[in-house]
């Protein structure tokens, strides 16, 4: 057995210094994947905040003319068509975020989603 003061010693500086460098380039590279990490986090904050603050708000009111988004447009229906129904008016709100509207056509109420709901404007036809 050697020992590490012998001069032909297993332990020399030519194969510890190897070691210490993987060892370093490791650290490292732990280092600049935290640092990434990190970044990815900032940015994903960044743009969540940015999106939506750009999510426009839509108040309605009971009684307000609105358009019904029609979910059962198909991609190809022949001719070109609209895709709102209406108008119909508002007639009540529920806490979830459902509205009841009745249509002005047949005077059916049912109740529907306030993301299918588009403002009335009085030039528009469907």
């Amino acid at each position: 057995m050697k020992f590490p003061d012998e001069p032909d010693s297993l332990c020399t500086l030519s194969i510890i210094e190897p070691i210490v460098q993987e060892v370093f380039e490791l650290d490292c590279q732990n280092k600049l994947e935290e640092d990434f990490l990190d970044n990815l986090e900032i940015e994903d904050k960044e743009t969540k905040v940015f999106h939506y603050a750009r999510i426009s708000k839509k108040n309605f009111t009971v009684g307000q003319k609105i358009l019904l988004q029609h979910s059962k447009l198909k991609f190809f229906p022949g001719k070109l068509r609209s895709r709102w129904l209406g108008p119909h008016v508002i007639t009540n709100f529920f806490a979830n975020g459902a509205v009841e509207i009745q249509s002005l056509k047949t005077n059916n109420t049912f109740k529907v989603n306030d993301h299918q709901l588009k403002e009335y404007r009085k030039g528009f036809q469907t």
